[in-house]
């Protein structure tokens, strides 16, 4: 297949491109970006340096559709809603890595992001991108929505125990501790340097707009209104996500019928590992263990004193978080195995 990659010069751009080079199924046709026209790609992100002769490119639309079978668009938020209906005008499958057809409610846009939804009949057809939950429906999608990193984080840790029907779904708490590359490739004042390091910044610590789409997935498994309390945190390290997840149990329960759940979720599926080990220091998931892959290590704790679960998600929030969860639903779409050039594993140390 053919691909294209529209907006190719930031984080996600470049590792879309670091897995599809040697993907053994794809051609990478085009990389776009406004900014950097006629420069190699490896000028942008240094470790492609020998492996590609890949120049960026401008939009062009008509030239889009002539050298492409699917294109990721890996633009910002409110950009990509203005060019997608586009490109599948022409034709073409979109695998969407921004939040601009996540929410199935075109309300949620105006609650949760501040502005009117252009194309709202493309929010039913929009497929929510966690193959783990909608590998139907991915399969013969023309557009894919890839879900936030962090939204990724705690629906993959919350929805076996929320689909259980064994906790307070009224009484949620997640706390994020995110890598700086979340904020993306331009820098700001909160991401300089000397701002952030040595840090631990909260920041929209009500009101996130990944509480929408956390919400709207776990609310599908259940008959009971979900509410999610949400609150992430900066932290210092370049990648990696781990979600932190509170929740209170309508009864006491045993550690065996935790994993029993979890087990009964999430067995076969080839990037979730089930981590609670009885050795220091990685006992629990640790964000550091997952950087590099597109695997998403969860873990729990039991507090009999507050009849409370505490839940560990731990994922690369580049990889499973948008390039690896997107390159898993490419693979989806061709009918080959979902490992398909996602199957490199951690460093350690790192």
């Amino acid at each position: 297949m053919r691909v294209g990659i529209i907006g190719g010069s930031g984080y996600v751009g470049g590792e879309l491109l670091r897995l599809l080079l040697f993907h053994r199924q794809v051609e990478v046709t085009m990389v776009t970006s406004r900014q950097n026209v006629g420069e190699y790609v490896f000028g942008v992100h240094p470790n492609l340096r020998g492996l590609t002769l890949l120049k960026f490119v401008p939009l062009d639309l008509s030239q889009i559709q002539k050298n492409c079978d699917l294109v990721f668009t890996a633009t910002p938020h409110g950009s990509s809603v203005k060019l997608v209906p586009k490109l599948l005008e022409m034709g073409l499958k979109v695998i969407d890595m921004s939040a601009d057809f996540r929410l199935k409610n075109a309300e949620d846009y105006v609650k949760w992001y501040g502005w009117k939804h252009p194309h709202q009949e493309l929010l039913k057809e929009a497929v929510y991108g966690l193959a783990e939950f909608h590998r139907r429906e991915v399969k013969n999608a023309r557009l894919i929505a890839c879900p936030g990193c962090m939204a990724i984080a705690t629906i993959l840790g919350l929805a076996p125990i929320v689909k259980a029907n064994i906790i307070e779904k009224n009484k949620i708490v997640v706390d994020a501790k995110i890598g700086s590359s979340g904020a993306g490739s331009k820098p700001s004042i909160a991401s300089h340097h000397p701002e952030r390091f040595g840090g631990v910044r909260p920041y929209k610590t009500v009101g996130h707009r990944h509480i929408a789409e956390i919400e709207q997935e776990l609310n599908t498994l259940t008959n009971e209104p979900v509410t999610v309390s949400f609150s992430p945190h900066a932290v210092n390290m370049v990648r990696g996500i781990l979600s932190t997840i509170h929740v209170f149990t309508k009864k006491t329960l045993a550690i065996k019928e935790i994993w029993k759940i979890y087990r009964s979720q999430y067995q076969g599926e080839p990037f979730i590992r089930l981590v609670r080990y009885q050795k220091e220091p990685y006992r629990l998931p640790d964000p550091k263990v997952v950087m590099g892959t597109n695997f998403c290590d969860i873990g729990f704790e039991l507090d009999p004193h507050a009849n409370r679960l505490v839940i560990l998600s731990a994922i690369d929030n580049i990889m499973k978080g948008a390039a690896g969860q997107g390159v898993q639903c490419l693979n989806i779409v061709l009918g080959v195995d979902e490992k398909t050039g996602l199957e490199s594993m951690g460093f350690h140390p790192m």
